[in-house]
């Protein structure tokens, strides 16, 4: 807990440092203190800036929250579904009962902020345990915990993963697949659903189906070779078939579509 938190606690006057309040209407005992007290708003904002603290939100997303995610004149219509599908998540979440989101579109249209934003309203609102790993980073961690002259082990990296009430994990399917990546993935969201813990997921890859295996020609034509090179790979072809469809039960998609925002705005914006 920060010294500022501290001192706001310590001169609270609802609760005068204690950190707990009487309930309004309750009995008081033969001494005049009451019987009934909760949580004072003093003790929940504190804790909810230590949670804020460990959450490992990057700065850039620091900012976010669902009122400042600007829906701009002639955008698509899907943003703006998009925010009111996360304003009704955060009103309607029940830890262990809630199915998570999967935001889904290309770069820029603010499926970060959107995520983030749910995950900061959880804390302060909540006092959700929750925290923020991007999928490559994560990966990254988990990796470098197997070499031996590094003092983490990959039980110690995955803890907060599985543990927290919330988990946002950003960019899922960025790392190229390999059979070690699926892996991991698996085992990550597995355990999670196992758990009946609450995951929200971005991705840039659409939720479609890996590719089929069709018989070429040999030589390939001219065709095959242009329809190769035009596919788009799909979050199946990155996550696996079997990933994805266990995704369906953890989350409800929310396709967000439009232009990328960032390609509008001026590093004097982030300033």
């Amino acid at each position: 807990m920060s010294v500022k938190a501290v001192a706001a606690q310590a001169s609270c006057p609802m609760c005068d440092g204690t950190g707990w309040k009487a309930v309004p209407g309750a009995d008081s005992d033969f001494s005049g203190a009451p019987r009934t007290v909760t949580r004072c708003d003093c003790a929940l904002r504190a804790r909810s800036e230590k949670l804020l603290i460990s959450a490992r939100i990057p700065r850039r997303y620091e900012h976010c929250d669902l009122e400042n995610f600007e829906v701009f004149p002639g955008a698509h219509p899907s943003l703006a579904d998009a925010r009111l599908i996360s304003r009704a998540f955060v009103d309607r979440y029940e830890p262990h009962e809630s199915c998570g989101l999967m935001f889904v579109g290309p770069c820029g249209v603010g499926k970060t902020h959107l995520a983030t934003a749910i995950l900061r309203e959880l804390i302060a609102k909540r006092g959700v345990r929750g925290v923020f790993y991007d999928y490559r980073e994560l990966l990254k961690e988990i990796q470098n915990s197997y070499n031996s002259s590094v003092q983490t082990t990959e039980l110690e990296v995955l803890r907060p993963v599985f543990e927290a009430d919330v988990l946002v994990l950003d960019e899922l399917g960025a790392v190229k697949p390999t059979e070690w990546v699926w892996d991991s993935a698996s085992f990550i969201l597995n355990t999670r659903f196992n758990e009946r813990r609450t995951t929200i997921l971005t991705t840039n890859f659409p939720d479609e189906p890996a590719a089929k295996v069709e018989p070429l020609s040999h030589p390939y034509s001219a065709s095959e070779q242009a329809r190769a090179a035009a596919r788009r790979e799909t979050l199946g072809d990155r996550i696996t078939e079997r990933m994805r469809s266990r995704l369906r039960e953890m989350c409800r998609t929310v396709v967000m579509q439009g232009k990328d925002f960032r390609q509008h705005v001026t590093c004097a914006n982030f300033r």
